[in-house]
């Protein structure tokens, strides 16, 4: 059991989190103001300074640490069939598609070249470089709706990604021009999905996209009935590097203000939508938990710090260069907390500690199960992206349990706006975030690694 003092102070931080409207008016500012977040764009950057002067307005002790960003942009998009079985004389079929985020270019004028459709891997391997060179292949990994629909969203996104993340390699490898791959997610709205890949050093580079998943069907319904050629035309760019910053507050502790706790987000997004859910969400989150223990007049005994990451979606550097820049002092890191996964409603909280750290934060479930989140889960791996630098240093990480049934429906789409975020269940976030940052911050002594 707690100090009646301590849990006292953890309902104060419970209850005024859920009758507060801060997260949600912070994570409209980041969205609908400030718009679209990529790393290296002028509405990152903006971002950056934007959460700098909250925390500070807030009386936080505030620093921005440099990270040296990728730049890249977007350009055209464009997909259509010019050549396909039933084809009525002089019409195309568009796609709707997107590229995929590093991609290199096709020529401005785009190419045209004869659709594969494989379903796997190894799929492409057994066709062999003579049926795969001077193809686009498209790989129709499906995401399984089933399983994000039983609350294992992130399962389901798991098993699809990797031939978003490989895809484009495995295929220029056998001589492909172009790589597509199936959406990564859930929703059939005709929604193409983005994200990050890495081209192989192996490997030449070869324009990349993700379609949609109807436009996918499309494809794998035509090429069963004979050849299908598209043309294809996607004009990104990749500018030269530019710097940005992780923003970084902390609330000293009155006791311990060397030993730190990280609530944090990560403050880019991708480009399509404003990045409501994918992570504003989180940052906004992180930064309640300031303005509660500020409002509340609370002192924690050991430092509080806030940090909006940067460069999480295509590259990690923020995450990375953080590690690096405090590898010194990685020792009095007592714990990194990530919301990384939306604003769905929490059940608890899942972490990256000791058997021993574990028992220790138990007794928050009492604190918690006023909301329906008193779960408190022992995982086998970095508990967010931005945070696993620190993990793999030694440093206990945590992430909340969220709801992430709907979550990949949204996620890297152009539909990552407001409107998905339910203003009661971010509150509800914050309550878990607060309530486990304040009560590590507080307890007698530090959690054990």
């Amino acid at each position: 059991m707690y100090s009646a003092r301590l849990t006292s102070e953890l309902k104060q931080l419970r209850d005024a989190a859920l009758t507060s409207s801060y997260a949600y008016t912070e994570l409209a500012h980041l969205c609908n103001n400030i718009g679209p977040r990529l790393s290296g764009s002028p509405q990152a950057q903006q971002a950056v300074q934007y959460v700098a002067d909250e925390m500070r307005r807030l009386g936080l002790d505030v620093q921005l640490e440099k990270v040296t960003v990728p730049h890249w942009v977007r350009g055209a998009e464009t997909g259509e069939l010019v050549k396909f079985a039933g084809q009525a004389p002089g019409t195309t079929q568009k796609i709707v598609l997107t590229v995929l985020g590093g991609s290199v270019a096709t020529s401005a004028d785009g190419l045209s070249a004869e659709v594969i459709v494989v379903d796997s891997f190894d799929d492409l391997s057994s066709l062999g470089r003579g049926k795969v060179a001077g193809k686009i292949v498209l790989f129709n990994a499906r995401f399984d709706k089933q399983m994000a629909a039983q609350g294992f969203g992130l399962d389901a996104y798991g098993q699809a990604v990797v031939y978003r993340g490989a895809g484009p390699s495995e295929a220029a490898r056998l001589g492909a021009v172009a790589s597509l791959v199936r959406s990564v997610g859930g929703a059939d709205y005709r929604l193409p999905h983005t994200g990050a890949f890495g081209y192989a050093a192996d490997a030449p580079k070869i324009p990349a996209a993700a379609v949609s998943a109807e436009d996918a069907d499309l494809i794998a319904y035509l090429t069963a009935q004979g050849p299908v050629r598209m043309h294809l035309t996607l004009t990104p760019q990749t500018l030269p590097d530019v710097e940005s910053y992780n923003v970084i507050a902390d609330i000293k502790g009155s006791e311990h203000p060397e030993q730190v706790i990280i609530v944090s987000g990560h403050l880019d997004s991708w480009d399509l939508g404003t990045g409501a859910i994918d992570d504003g969400a989180g940052v906004a989150v992180a930064m309640q938990i300031a303005q509660l223990i500020k409002t509340l007049g609370l002192k924690p005994k050991r430092t509080i710090r806030v940090i909006a990451w940067m460069n999480e979606e295509n590259g990690l550097r923020g995450g990375q260069a953080y590690a690096q820049d405090h590898k010194e002092d990685l020792a009095n890191h007592i714990a990194a907390i990530e919301s990384d996964l939306g604003a769905g409603h929490p059940v608890g909280f899942s972490a990256h500690i000791s058997a021993k750290a574990l028992e220790m934060l138990r007794p928050l479930a009492s604190v918690l199960q006023t909301l329906g989140a008193g779960i408190v889960n022992r995982s086998e791996h970095a508990e967010g992206a931005d945070v696993s630098p620190l993990d793999a240093a030694g440093v206990p990480t945590f992430a909340p349990i969220q709801d992430n049934r709907t979550y990949f429906n949204y996620h890297h789409t152009a539909a990552d706006t407001l409107d998905k975020v339910v203003p009661r269940e971010l509150a509800e976030n914050a309550v878990v975030m607060a309530v486990l940052a304040y009560t590590i911050a507080n307890l007698p002594e530090a959690l054990p690694r």
